[in-house]
């Protein structure tokens, strides 16, 4: 008999969380009384149909957004109850972010579009870790090139770096493979697949793709703003079927 997994020590969640639009007659619940938790080192991904409110719960577990209701935790600390400033400090210092358009600074290179957290932060830099980051992303020969000088596979391994290079408890992921051919998306999955399962980074991922998805070891389903379905080792065929059937 397969023996039951010890649970993963807790990273980061949410607890009765609500975030409303509007007002009045205009109201707009994006997310409804959503509990998680989500352990460290997990690689997790959300999904749901358009307008399911995956984008908007990312924002609210990442800072990005704050809370109509409920509580937000990054480790120990609820963002919900900080003043903004403590917030941005938790976003720089324990979070790191991956977006679909990239968001590099184009009159910077490579190397300095990837420290700019630590400088941002008046953080020195370990040229060690960099070193590793750069080697396991095959940016080494590209450290001194300008964004435009990138392919868009190359732009997405420099947010990546970007991201690590601060050692964030969580990294969050929107659509990240959406900009990328098929090989260059599933060269990045499969990265992020490792940095889970090798090194232990918890990575929190919104998408629409279901081959993405498969790829994490759990898929968070939304639909209207509510967590439906927790998806255990996630396939292509089991997601694909649920959002099917969602959107029937």
């Amino acid at each position: 008999m397969t023996q039951p997994q010890p649970a993963r020590p807790f990273a980061c969640g949410t607890q009765n969380l609500t975030k409303v639009y509007g007002s009045a007659d205009r109201q707009v619940v994006a997310v409804d009384d959503v509990s998680v938790s989500i352990g460290q080192g997990s690689f997790t991904a959300i999904m749901g149909p358009s307008g399911s409110g995956k984008s908007t719960l990312m924002h609210c577990m990442a800072g990005l957004d704050k809370p109509t209701a409920g509580s937000v935790f990054i480790g120990d600390d609820n963002l919900a109850f900080l003043p903004e400033k403590a917030v941005t400090r938790i976003r720089r210092d324990k979070i790191g972010f991956v977006f679909q358009s990239f968001n590099l600074l184009p009159t910077l290179t490579a190397e300095q579009n990837i420290l700019l957290p630590l400088e941002l932060a008046g953080a020195k830099v370990d040229r060690q870790f960099l070193a590793q980051i750069v080697d396991s992303l095959g940016l080494g020969d590209r450290l001194t090139h300008r964004p435009s000088q990138l392919s868009g596979g190359q732009q997405q391994r420099v947010a990546i770096a970007r991201a690590m290079v601060t050692r964030p408890e969580v990294i969050f992921a929107d659509e990240p493979t959406g900009a990328l051919d098929l090989k260059t998306g599933t060269d990045l999955l499969e990265y992020l697949r490792r940095c889970s399962t090798q090194h232990g980074q918890t990575i929190i991922m919104v998408t629409h793709d279901a081959r993405a998805a498969s790829y994490a070891d759990h898929a968070l389903m939304l639909l209207d703003g509510r967590i439906v379905a927790d998806i255990l080792h996630p396939t292509v065929e089991s997601v694909s079927a649920f959002l099917q059937q969602a959107v029937a």
